[in-house]
């Protein structure tokens, strides 16, 4: 693999600065990306697909990465969902168990600034391992510059960093940042998510092209930022 953490964990480390350790972009943005990446993640491990308009889990069996089985769990014990309510269920609390596995793991720290008695709770989480950071940069960056199609990981990574409008925790100067959405959408769309471009004609797994593409419209619908359908 080309990356040691989890595509919501790689959402929000790129959101999040290295040094001030506080979130950069949009709130609801990042929450509705990460539950999103979430699912993503149990469709690339061959656990969930999208069928008849809800997620369904098709392998009960544990993935080994904690975030992504109590979905998987809870996703097989609960009635179907929409993947727009799925998203909506799940990015309640997510951010702070993402934070909570970096922060186990030593990637990132908890600097506690509660103040006034306790009243007013203030977390920073600043950077202690920057190597994982800078290599989802690095596999985000090749996929803008370079010629070569992207691995699936990394074209989903691309298409939610998209979806949720975060190119600018790219830290791309201002006039590069709508060129950079742009190739982020070619990438969406060459993949199969949300262009013309068949699922059957993307290099990237139908059954995983079609969770991608349902939860983009998800996001996009939630921050009021789909395309009406003709």
């Amino acid at each position: 693999m080309g990356t040691s953490v989890a595509l919501p964990e790689e959402l929000l480390l790129l959101a999040y600065d290295d040094e001030s350790g506080r979130a950069t972009g949009s709130t609801i943005g990042l929450d509705l990306a990460m539950a999103a990446a979430v699912l993503v993640e149990l469709a690339l491990a061959g656990r969930l697909a999208y069928n008849g308009g809800t997620m369904l889990v098709t392998n009960p069996a544990p993935t080994g990465e904690p975030i992504a089985d109590e979905v998987l769990a809870r996703v097989a014990a609960d009635a179907p969902h929409t993947p727009a309510s799925w998203v909506q269920r799940l990015r309640h609390g997510l951010r702070e168990r993402v934070l909570g596995d970096l922060c186990a793991r030593n990637i990132v720290c908890d600097v506690d600034e509660t103040t006034m008695n306790g009243y007013v709770h203030l977390h920073r989480y600043p950077t202690i391992d920057t190597s994982v950071e800078a290599g989802i940069r690095e596999r985000l960056t090749r996929a803008l510059v370079g010629d070569e199609t992207p691995d699936e990981r990394t074209a989903a990574l691309a298409t939610l960093v998209a979806a949720a409008r975060m190119e600018p925790t790219l830290g791309l100067p201002a006039e590069e940042a709508a060129a950079a959405h742009e190739r982020l959408q070619q990438i969406s769309d060459f993949a199969g998510f949300t262009g013309s471009v068949s699922m059957e004609d993307s290099s990237i797994r139908p059954s995983v092209a079609l969770v991608v593409a349902v939860l983009v419209k998800a996001i996009q619908t939630a921050l009021g930022t789909a395309k009406p359908t003709a």
